[in-house]
């Protein structure tokens, strides 16, 4: 008979201390308490998937919870509506809202959504004030004493109790879920490093728009629940910068990105508080805002990763060691697979021909007054290697970018040869990266908080949304690029060598058919390089066509099957390695025109 994992074992016992704390004690107060812990901490379990997985602060986040607290109060005093149904409504106005301010802001980088959701904030809760007539101004609301199931009230605090850890138990649901699916990589990614995240097909914007649709919908749930709760709404209370902050310290203090963070944070701070303003009552009055400012400095001064964040490690190792625990169910199975996957071609062979796959024609682009790329033209061929080469500052790097979608030109044309033999003219990175077209960065642009297979996962994603699927491609490509005895390891972790050859198993785990490499072998030292040639050899041999902007002549002529030199932001020459260096022009842009007459 198979054991339950104990990992589910001590959450299910610490959760259910939630519930059996306040049956035991019987008291109001203590059914209070742990109503406003479930609530807050549903709050900022919510919260925390725009603002821990995605990255992206909201400070406004209480208008969701407004909106969901006058939806349920009013649809039942004007329409005798259910506030089951009400919170419904509630929620789905809060998305729309959460789409209206996010999607202009997303595609701007800055403060831009923090800022929007204060403003909003402000709004909604200024025309709350002065529609008397159907929010009842700064008075606010009381919702009908109606006791039932039917209107969410109840005689009985234990039953408040129950509801408010069921919404619990669904935003934590829902958070695990995001956490470990294709999204919860997408959005970790975006947040880490958002133009990686591009040029692996992630469109940021859209994953950034589904985190805060979830998170308001949620939010808004939460807030219809509380309002029928406290049986009282006012503009003041319901959208409250000081709840929108709260919430945000909460999933802070547990651990940004974290499944249980937030809930660890509200257990940690938000009963000390309640308990100090209960037992000192007037004379602890704002007593609350104290306890939250000491914790939450001692915090970030000492774990600014957050209780979860630093300890939650080091914590699910323990109990993984416990009986029935992963430890102890380690299948060793794996290792001959990956061994053989050295010897599997990840990629399609695409060396039949020698037919164009990328195709640039007369690319110009300007940065004012200064001509970037003078009618730059060139193409890869199937199955080859490309150099590209040029003195510092000769616009390699602006070509390169244009052919990843990272700058578009102001004229030209590039197209993208598709595996069905039609031709793409992509514009995005996310669209170049679609078409087959995988890059590096001439700086790492490592996922640094994830490990080195996590940070081959999201590559792979593009092509399935399975979790298994995609770690069995990116343990495949570890193998090609010498990855395999990292997996494990953080990507902030790695040498110089190892972070060049992470980003290239992150494009090549998109399955491109092209691959650009933007300086991949600077700053390696002998024995990387050397490492690195035969990867770009086994690479092409997978099928894959290469093109490489290298200042390491040694490499370019040893890989290379033709070189494009560029210069002053235009194509000098062309032609292979030997014809190259050897041209007087070429010997003239690198050493000036003495040399070239010698």
């Amino acid at each position: 008979m198979n054991m339950l994992n104990p990992r589910a074992y001590v959450t299910a016992i610490a959760l259910s201390l939630l519930i059996v704390i306040p049956l035991l004690s019987g008291s109001p107060f203590f059914y209070h308490i742990f109503v406003l812990l479930c609530s807050f901490a549903a709050l900022a379990t919510a919260w925390n998937i725009v603002g821990g997985f995605a990255g992206q602060l909201s400070l406004g986040h209480a208008v969701f919870y407004g909106i969901g607290s006058y939806a349920a109060v009013l649809l039942m005093m004007r329409f005798q509506i259910s506030p089951w149904l009400g919170m419904l409504v509630g929620a789905m106005i809060s998305t729309l809202v959460s789409v209206a301010i996010s999607y202009p802001c997303f595609r701007l980088r800055g403060p831009f959504f923090a800022l929007a959701t204060i403003a909003v904030l402000e709004v909604v809760r200024l025309v709350a004030i002065h529609q008397t007539g159907l929010t009842g101004g700064a008075a606010g609301l009381a919702a009908p004493l109606n006791i039932g199931w039917k209107w969410m009230m109840f005689r009985e605090k234990w039953v408040y109790l129950v509801i408010a850890f069921g919404f619990l138990l669904l935003t934590l649901g829902v958070s695990a879920y995001i956490k470990q699916s294709r999204l919860g990589y997408y959005l970790i990614a975006v947040r880490e490093r958002e133009d990686a995240a591009r040029a692996v097909g992630i469109n940021s914007v859209q994953v950034k728009l589904i985190a805060v649709m979830v998170s308001a919908f949620l939010t808004s749930l939460v807030g219809s629940f509380q309002a029928m709760y406290l049986t009282y709404i006012d503009p003041s209370s319901a959208f409250s910068l000081e709840l929108s902050i709260q919430v945000a310290m909460f999933a802070l203090i547990g651990g940004l990105g974290t499944v249980f963070g937030p809930l660890v944070g509200t257990v940690l701070v938000l009963p000390i508080a309640e308990l100090a303003r209960g037992w000192l009552s007037d004379f602890g009055n704002g007593f609350h805002g104290l306890v939250y400012g000491v914790v939450l400095v001692v915090v970030v001064l000492t774990i600014p990763k957050g209780l979860v964040g630093r300890f939650g490690l080091s914590f699910t190792k323990w109990v993984d060691r416990l009986p029935g625990g992963a430890r102890a169910n380690v299948d060793h199975s794996l290792a001959p697979v990956e061994r053989a996957a050295a010897s599997t071609p990840v990629m399609r062979d695409a060396r039949q021909t020698a037919q164009p796959i990328l195709v640039a024609t007369g690319l110009n682009l300007y940065f004012g007054g200064l001509h970037a790329t003078n009618n730059v033209s060139l193409e890869l061929k199937q199955g080859e290697i490309l150099g590209v080469i040029g003195p510092n500052g000769a616009g390699k790097t602006t070509v390169f970018n244009q052919l990843s979608g990272f700058l578009r030109p102001h004229s030209g044309t590039i197209k993208v040869l598709l595996p069905d033999g039609n031709w793409a003219t992509p514009h995005t990175p996310e669209e170049f990266a679609r078409a087959g077209i995988g890059r590096t960065f001439q700086i790492a642009q490592p996922f640094a908080d994830l490990s080195v297979l996590e940070n081959i996962m999201i590559g792979a994603f593009m092509h399935t949304r399975a979790p298994s699927e995609a770690s069995a491609l990116a343990r495949k490509v570890a193998a090609l690029t010498d990855l395999t005895g990292l997996l494990d390891t953080r990507a902030r972790n790695l040498t110089v060598g190892g972070m060049k050859r992470l980003e290239m198993a992150r494009a090549l785990a998109t399955q491109p058919r092209v691959l650009l490499l933007d300086e991949v072998l600077a700053g390696l030292n002998p024995a990387d390089v050397a490492k690195a040639i035969e990867i770009i050899r086994r690479v092409r041999d997978a099928g894959v066509s290469v093109l490489m902007i290298e200042h390491i002549m040694q490499a370019v002529m040893q890989l290379s099957d033709r070189v494009v030199v560029i210069n002053s932001g235009s194509v000098l020459c062309e032609g292979s390695p030997n014809e190259v260096v050897s041209d007087p022009r070429v010997i003239e842009a690198y050493l000036g025109k003495e040399y070239a007459n010698a």
